[in-house]
């Protein structure tokens, strides 16, 4: 699968914009704040019907206008696809596929695999626990529509038990029956969650681990370790026991919402001991695992986004990642750098058809 051609008008700092890709390799470069990452954004927009960059629709509307428009033609499995996503001020987003508009965004979701790699991924180490559940969510959802499902009615019903405990403290009373309607739901649908995040994790991790190891030399010991309430025993149980604490607190205080995954480097944590290269290594290498996993479980090769990720690699690392990127395994591959010298490098490794841009404040040159 991959995008042939990308056409945006009013989306971020683009007025108007039309780009023709290669099947295989893309090239952007140009100055920091040039718009080589907004055009990655807009074809990551395609895919997951939202930004990667701004959660606010309405923050990616390009300044002084009105609207914006995002539109792109896919081969996908020997067929044309024809995505628009248009946001006008005040009306909803429109997301349609051939002219068809969606019911639900979620119904989009799986159709146009994608992963991106991009500075902003070093939150997943040293962010809170939210992002590592959204690693993981992000991927099974794309192949798992009971799962997303269930993570959605999961949440519903956290908000209403959540939205209950602040009713109880505001009167100052308490209804158990009316917190054990919320319970119910919210033991069926974790364990859904969690027997799903158990499996993910555990088919990744050998996959994460290989590629962590062809990037760094084979040097360094890593790994991964899903933390979960659930490993606890029963969860009802665990939602009774902590009602006095959640009324205190006027939060659901367990559950799979405070799911984490420690990152480890060696015995430690890769977040307190890492080098900056180490800790890009690791990004990496999750995004690559990640990469593969989508393509397996759904038969469809995804689109691979890098987004300016060789600063802070050493040499050795930057050459391992191009030789990997290279390989046939991945698809159509887009790149951005300020570094011409770079994507010389990469272009000099890959036997295949490449097109470079060269992107100046929102304007495509060439």
């Amino acid at each position: 699968m991959f995008i042939e051609e990308l056409s945006l008008i009013n989306f971020k700092n683009f007025e108007q914009a039309e780009m023709k890709f290669s099947p295989d390799l893309n090239c952007f470069i140009g100055n920091n704040g040039a718009g080589k990452t907004n055009l990655m954004d807009a074809i990551y927009y395609l895919s997951f019907c939202k930004s990667f960059l701004n959660p606010v629709d309405l923050q990616n509307i390009r300044h002084d206008e009105e609207f914006f428009v995002v539109q792109g033609k896919y081969q996908r499995q020997g067929n044309e696809e024809h995505i628009y996503c248009g946001l006008k001020k005040g009306n909803k987003k429109h997301f349609k596929r051939n002219k068809k508009e969606y019911k639900k965004l979620s119904e989009h979701i799986g159709l146009l695999p994608l992963i991106v790699i991009t500075p902003s991924d070093i939150d997943l180490i040293m962010g809170g626990s939210e992002e590592r559940r959204r690693f993981i969510d992000t991927v099974i959802s794309l192949y798992n529509q009971h799962y997303l499902d269930s993570l959605i009615k999961y949440n519903r019903a956290l908000l209403q038990r959540n939205n209950l405990l602040k009713q109880f403290a505001s009167t100052n009373s308490f209804h158990a029956e009316n917190l054990e309607i919320w319970d119910d739901q919210l033991v069926h649908y974790a364990e859904v969650i969690h027997r799903e995040r158990k499996i993910y994790i555990e088919k990744f991790l050998p996959v994460f681990q290989n590629y962590y190891n062809l990037i760094s030399g084979g040097n360094e010991i890593i790994g991964l370790e899903h933390q979960s309430h659930l490993y606890d025993g029963d969860f009802a149980g665990q939602l009774q026991r902590s009602r006095q604490r959640d009324r205190i607190l006027q939060f659901t205080t367990v559950g799979i919402h405070k799911d984490d995954i420690e990152f480890r480097l060696g015995d430690f944590p890769i977040k307190k001991l890492g080098s900056q290269g180490q800790k890009k290594t690791f990004l990496v290498a999750l995004k690559l695992a990640q990469y593969n996993f989508v393509k397996e479980i759904s038969g469809i090769t995804p689109i691979l986004l890098l987004d300016d990720i060789f600063d802070k690699l050493d040499k050795h690392r930057v050459e391992e990642i191009v030789k990997l990127v290279a390989n046939d395994h991945f698809g159509q591959i887009f790149i951005t750098d300020t570094n011409r010298e770079h994507l010389d490098q990469i272009i000099s490794r890959v036997n295949a058809e490449y097109r470079i841009f060269t992107i100046d404040n929102g304007v495509v040159v060439s």
